[in-house]
């Protein structure tokens, strides 16, 4: 039995404090991390299009780009023919497409670019031309 349980609601009192304490120590040690979402709660902060294809995208797709199937189908992205034209993989990052979210509201234009130009350049696919930040906002219109 917890002796503190049975007692006087003004003898839990400091038991209480002491967890509410915590409470809000732990969430301002959470709030100040170097977690990617820690800026803003809408807006990933990676600029680089590796670091944002491994914190936002490889969970589906997978680290290999090679996608996945299981409980919902993750499209392979390595060796894939369809990211020949650049302005279909951008507009599948901005807009989303069926089980996969829009991204746009979270990325800015110069990460959807370094994304899409990252997995257009990796994996198997050797596509020369690159998507800029122009293009991009362009896409958005």
């Amino acid at each position: 039995m917890i002796p503190w349980l049975n007692s006087a609601p003004a003898k839990r009192a400091p038991h209480t404090a002491l967890a509410v304490a915590i409470a809000l120590g732990t969430s301002a040690a959470l709030a100040q991390s170097s977690d990617p979402f820690s800026a803003s709660p809408f807006r990933f902060t990676h600029q680089d299009g590796e670091a944002i294809y491994r914190s936002v995208c490889a969970g589906c797709h997978m680290p290999d780009g090679r996608g996945a199937i299981g409980a919902g189908a993750y499209p392979s992205l390595a060796r894939n023919t369809k990211l020949e034209a650049a302005g279909y993989p951008v507009l599948l990052v901005v807009n989303g497409r069926k089980a996969m979210p829009d991204f746009g509201r979270a990325l800015n234009d110069g990460q959807v670019a370094a994304v899409v130009n990252y997995i257009r350049s990796n994996f198997g696919n050797a596509y020369a031309d690159r998507v800029s930040p122009d293009d991009v906002k362009a896409a958005r219109q």
